[in-house]
């Protein structure tokens, strides 16, 4: 057994008594923590600009989250909460600096909620949610009782925050603004390196320095579990195996592609053997490697019930970060079996007039590509795959432009509105339109009005096709609209 977080916090106080105020307290990842910190004991209150199900959610639990940013409602002596996407001329922000507050990042915050437990910290620049919610319950399933917190509500526990009674603690890290260097986890799994968030880094360079600077971060013992798929995340392992880490791999690749003389532990082999609508059927075969040679196991069958080879190859990531937080394999593999899905991913939003309509948090040219082609899988025989894309901010946009177009290509027609800017402004990127994308495209549509786009989307649809509603921002909303005008007209068809 090797050193952990629990051990070495045994012990470590709860935060009763203590005070923390959340600033845009309705987003994805400042929502679970402020469900952490109040299940820790301290009084948990919190500010957002817009209202949600987040927010519904936080006052349910009885946290005293509203809406707008007032200065006067932040507690005395309260620690101030804060994400990147927090401009520092936000009031609540302005004023806890002018009191001398404590304010820290959502990572301090999550790090502070994890005291005490075995860290599992997925991060990449795509499929973490998935990865880390197929983790959470998994375990939670195999009566671990896992403390978690994930990026996206994890559809069978009907949250994506909870503290549980057991060892581990579930979390997903954030590489976009390198906070996930603040955590000292026991197990990090890294689903890919790829680059993105040039914003903050720069050059894929950086990028990948930053994971690097993470496997750092490992508890002593601690093991790094690595997708070989990925060229990024293959040379963070090979890297890390050398600097003396303990490294695990996995992937569709076998043993045989890493390179002769490779210090990594040990490798998952994933075999995708059946795909479908209802889901993916896979083989997972782990070989140790040592001084005494190669030990295969005896294969271990996966039975997903979402379709896709992605999420195929998050299960694979899930399953050997589950026996090195002591799962049996083919207990893990049937946990694992049971994951109904995150929110926002793959998420069946409803039918009408004969169209499906799914909405799926996909950002990143890499991930649209694999959500489009786990698409084809489930769509209706003789039907098309529609896409209303948002893109998500403007620099992303700007970088990945070209990669963009190609990735939305593989759908039969596209409909691209305005970019959602989060934490960028307009201003520093007057050029930059969605357009940059569908001028680079054989079928694709610019409509920048977000309700008109929907409208659009509504109107291209036929019986039997499947539309997407896919993006990182507000688009998820545009799912009801499109819903709303499918059904009209299949009523009046009616």
């Amino acid at each position: 057994m090797t050193e952990s977080n629990r051990d070495r916090g045994a012990g470590a106080a709860a935060l009763d008594g203590q005070a923390f105020h959340l600033i845009g307290v309705g987003g994805a990842g400042m929502s679970v923590v402020a469900q952490l910190l109040a299940e820790r004991g301290a009084t948990v209150t919190g500010s957002d600009a817009h209202d949600g199900p987040a927010l519904e959610h936080l006052r349910d639990l009885g946290l005293g989250v509203y809406v707008g940013h007032d200065p006067a409602r932040v507690p005395p002596r309260a620690t101030v909460v804060v994400s990147t996407a927090i401009r520092a001329s936000n009031p609540e922000l302005l004023a806890a600096r002018a009191a001398r507050a404590r304010v820290v990042h959502r990572s301090q915050a999550l790090a502070l909620a994890a005291q005490g437990r075995d860290l599992v910290a997925v991060a990449g620049a795509h499929g973490k949610t998935t990865t880390s919610s197929m983790l959470a319950q998994a375990l939670r399933r195999l009566g671990q009782d896992p403390s978690f917190a994930v990026g996206g509500v994890v559809r069978d526990l009907g949250t994506g925050a909870h503290l549980g009674g057991g060892a581990v603690f579930v979390a997903e890290a954030d590489e976009s603004d390198r906070s996930f260097l603040n955590y000292s986890p026991r197990v990090e799994v890294i689903t890919n390196v790829e680059p993105d968030h040039l914003d903050t880094y720069g050059t894929a360079e950086a990028f990948e320095a930053a994971f690097l600077d993470f496997a750092h971060c490992l508890v002593p013992g601690g093991l790094l579990v690595a997708c070989a798929d990925d060229p990024g995340s293959l040379r963070l392992a090979l890297t890390a195996a050398e600097e003396g880490l303990r490294v695990a791999t996995y992937g569709t690749t076998g043993v045989a592609s890493l390179p002769a003389g490779s210090l990594v532990e040990s490798h998952v082999h994933l075999e995708v053997t059946g795909r479908h609508a209802q889901g993916t059927q896979a083989v997972l075969t782990r070989t140790v490697m040592s001084d005494g040679g190669l030990s295969t196991s005896v294969p271990v069958h996966l039975d997903l019930g979402a379709p896709g080879d992605h999420v195929a190859l998050d299960a694979a990531g899930a399953w050997a970060a589950g026996l090195e937080v002591g799962a049996d394999p083919e207990a893990m593999a049937r946990a694992l079996a049971c994951f109904g899905g995150a929110g926002r991913r793959f998420e069946a939003r409803g039918e009408g007039d004969g169209v499906r309509v799914v909405d799926d948090y996909a950002h990143h040219p890499t991930e649209i590509r694999a959500l489009l082609e786990a698409a084809r899988q489930v769509v209706a025989p003789g039907g098309r795959v529609l896409v209303l894309f948002q893109p998500h901010l403007f620099s992303r946009t700007q970088a990945f432009a070209d990669r963009f177009a190609a990735a939305l290509d593989q759908a039969d027609e596209v409909i691209v509105t305005g970019v959602y800017p989060a934490r960028e402004n307009q201003s520093d990127f007057p050029q930059v339109t969605g357009a940059m994308i569908t001028d680079r495209m054989r079928a694709g549509r610019y409509v920048a009005d977000r309700e008109q786009a929907a409208h659009a989307a509504a109107a291209a649809a036929r019986p039997g096709d499947l539309l997407l509603t896919v993006g990182a921002g507000d688009v998820t909303e545009l799912a009801d609209v499109v819903l709303e005008d499918l059904r009209r007209r299949g009523d009046g068809a009616s």
